[in-house]
């Protein structure tokens, strides 16, 4: 079934931002231009575009668009429960800010910790930023996903509860104007990206189940 063109969550702003124009127009007709430039960011800003998703059952694809900041090993205890790679992910407000899922499975975990909101591109912002987690189990593997509020993001939207099954790339939430998105996945996957590479979530395999 095709996706909406829009993520649902632009409407309340839309409607807001047109009766914000039609004030303007009534008080001074070439006011309303500045109301039209806020629709036109808003509908950019929730825009869904069109994804393919890969066919590889053993492919692990991103869970944002962006630029991918950094690549480690980290000591992964609450969900994985071993070592594991962290391929952390950078939204800058021009980005799709849609969140999707990187593999096929069941929501087994899920958890929101709240925080400050530094600059999500801050090495340390995910340890201490508003944070929402969700942990995929499937496809032979478990995932982590956190959703990472930045200095402009101020608002995380998860649309998944525990025991939902998703579909590799399904959308289940997304954040709102600048954020960070982080994958955590076990430390034998095949990493396919490095620090700097442009990413698109639901295409881009970052990594690969071994």
């Amino acid at each position: 079934m095709r996706e909406p063109f829009f993520a649902r969550d632009f409407l309340p702003y839309a409607i807001v931002i047109v009766a914000f124009t039609l004030i303007l127009y009534l008080i001074l007709k070439p006011l309303f231009i500045i109301g039209l430039i806020l629709l036109a960011f808003v509908l950019f800003f929730f825009r869904n575009p069109r994804r393919t998703v890969p066919d590889d059952v053993k492919a692990i694809v991103s869970p944002a668009d962006g630029r991918v900041m950094s690549v480690d090993e980290i000591a992964e205890e609450t969900f994985l429960g071993s070592k594991a790679v962290r391929v952390s992910i950078f939204l800058s407000l021009f980005n799709v800010h849609i969140n999707r899922s990187p593999i096929e499975g069941v929501v087994k975990y899920t958890s929101y910790r709240p925080g400050k909101y530094l600059p999500a591109f801050k090495s340390h912002a995910s340890d201490i930023n508003e944070r929402n987690t969700i942990g995929i189990e499937g496809s032979g593997t478990r995932v982590l996903v956190h959703q990472i509020t930045g200095f402009v993001a101020r608002r995380i939207v998860c649309g998944v509860k525990e025991g939902e099954y998703l579909r590799r790339g399904q959308i289940f939430g997304l954040i709102k104007f600048g954020s960070c998105t982080e994958v955590i996945v076990p430390a034998e996957t095949a990493i396919k990206v490095k620090p700097g590479d442009r990413v698109k979530g639901a295409e881009t395999i970052i990594g690969v189940i071994n």
